[in-house]
């Protein structure tokens, strides 16, 4: 009997080496992979992958060849399609992007809770909002808070990890649901500024995970940049979470007329009527479907702007580079300076030479 295509998922990457985890079934077929009890293999990259430019991403479904169970080796040979696929973080496959904020230490601001919300709008994916530390504030400013976001278009998730509420179990006082089966049987991406919780929410869910937590700083009222790379874990209920590097304000890059649609709101007033221009950016413009009383509109025209603002730096560079980068104020507002220009003559890095020769040995090895 043959055994089965050997399928796994990728779920770290460093340097040029790739840890594959394998479905339980072909354990079932393979003697020598249900004595070594292995269920992944640390794998590398087939040159051929890299002559046609095959990059492999954590969370690609892959095909593993000649697999060396005892020395926990194996080579990729092929990357199955992708359902999806983001750059920032690099992930491929993901269902969800679970955004994480707290509710207090850093207090919630609207303005930068609604920049990560387009940002992940913008992805395609899912986007489930959970609040952390809840055991922090009333249940009254808990109600307005839910009451408040559920007129944006999204059902938040309260949750305490310190106090374990609504993490693992269900917090009947501020939800019916937990997060742990908000996550189930998807491929999840974890993101949010620092300091509000998303290391130690993996701690939680996955206790074998053991992630670094910086402590939150007095003076900055934020937590220290402590995830450096991107790795799936998995869930004991099902499904894969991925952490994300920490960061405190994602950078809009979507077209001017695509915002609208990247808040719940525009799309359910668009749905509703349809505006008297095709092109209608809904700020001045008569007869507009999208103008109007609703709380998030002045963000939209903020962010509008930032994108108008892009756009017209790409046009003027001719290879698509901006001159511009984005810099974040005080109170969550962003305004655009010039970049400056890169050095040209620097000396690679030891981690690039390294890689280098990674690459030179992996290609040696294949003749």
């Amino acid at each position: 009997m043959s055994l089965p295509e050997l399928v796994g998922t990728v779920v770290a990457v460093q340097a040029n080496f790739y840890l594959v985890r394998f479905d339980s079934a072909y354990h079932n077929f393979d003697q020598k992979a249900r004595e070594s009890l292995a269920d992944s293999l640390l794998c590398t990259r087939r040159s051929r992958l890299k002559k046609i430019g095959q990059k492999v991403m954590v969370g690609d479904r892959v095909v593993v060849e000649e697999p060396d169970w005892a020395g926990g080796r194996g080579a990729i040979s092929e990357v199955l399609p992708r359902k999806t696929e983001l750059t920032r973080p690099p992930i491929a496959n993901a269902d969800c992007i679970l955004l994480m904020f707290a509710l207090a230490e850093p207090d919630l601001e609207p303005l930068a809770l609604s920049r990560f919300l387009v940002k992940a709008e913008s992805t395609g994916l899912e986007v489930t909002l959970c609040l952390n530390k809840c055991d922090l504030v009333s249940e009254e400013r808990i109600a307005q808070w839910r009451e408040r976001i559920s007129a944006w278009g999204y059902e938040p998730l309260f949750v305490s990890v310190e106090k374990y509420i609504g993490i693992s179990t269900p917090s009947f006082t501020y939800s019916k649901t937990n997060l742990a089966l908000e996550l189930k049987d998807k491929i999840t991406v974890i993101s949010g500024p620092s300091g509000v919780g998303k290391s130690s929410s993996i701690n939680r869910l996955i206790p074998d995970a053991d992630l670094r937590v910086g402590e939150v700083s007095g003076k900055l009222a934020r937590g220290r940049h402590t995830t450096r790379h991107v790795e799936l874990f998995e869930l004991p209920m099902g499904g894969l979470l991925a952490d994300s590097p920490g960061f405190n304000q994602p950078q809009l890059e979507c077209e001017p007329s695509e915002l609208i649609y990247l808040f719940p709101e525009g799309r359910e007033r668009l749905a509703a009527g349809s505006c008297q221009f095709s092109d209608c950016l809904h700020r001045s413009e008569p007869n507009c479907a999208v103008r109007g009383e609703w709380e998030r509109y002045e963000y939209y025209l903020m962010f509008l702007e930032e994108a108008i603002a892009r756009q017209e730096a790409l046009q003027q560079k001719p290879d698509g580079e901006s001159s511009l980068k984005a810099k974040t104020k005080a109170g969550g507002k962003r305004q655009l300076e010039p970049r400056l220009e890169s050095k040209r003559y620097r000396r690679s890095s030891r981690r690039v030479e390294h890689q280098k020769l990674q690459d030179f040995c992996e290609d040696f090895d294949e003749f």
